[in-house]
């Protein structure tokens, strides 16, 4: 355990970073696990009202690092043909 002042803060920090940063990633996965259900059951309604806010989720992990820019960039794409293709149905 640590003991000097500054190590006892750098403790503080990291947890309450990792606190964080885990709320954003469980956020986004949560995000991105609702769309791909309304995906998959084929509910275009549902899929096109959650691809937005998913979107802006994605954007926010990007921001927040807890997702690379080109796996950001990936889901998104993926995400837009997958609701585009029931649209289309």
């Amino acid at each position: 355990m640590a003991n000097h002042p500054s190590a006892l803060k750098r403790v503080r920090q990291t947890r309450s970073r990792t606190t964080r940063n885990r709320a954003n990633a469980s956020r986004l996965r949560t995000a991105m696990k609702k769309l791909r259900l309304a995906i998959d059951q084929g509910d275009t309604a549902t899929a096109a009202t959650l691809l937005q806010p998913t979107l802006a989720q994605i954007d926010k992990g990007i921001q927040k690092g807890v997702l690379h820019g080109n796996a950001a960039g990936r889901h998104k794409s993926q995400f837009a043909r997958a609701v585009n293709r029931l649209q289309a149905k």
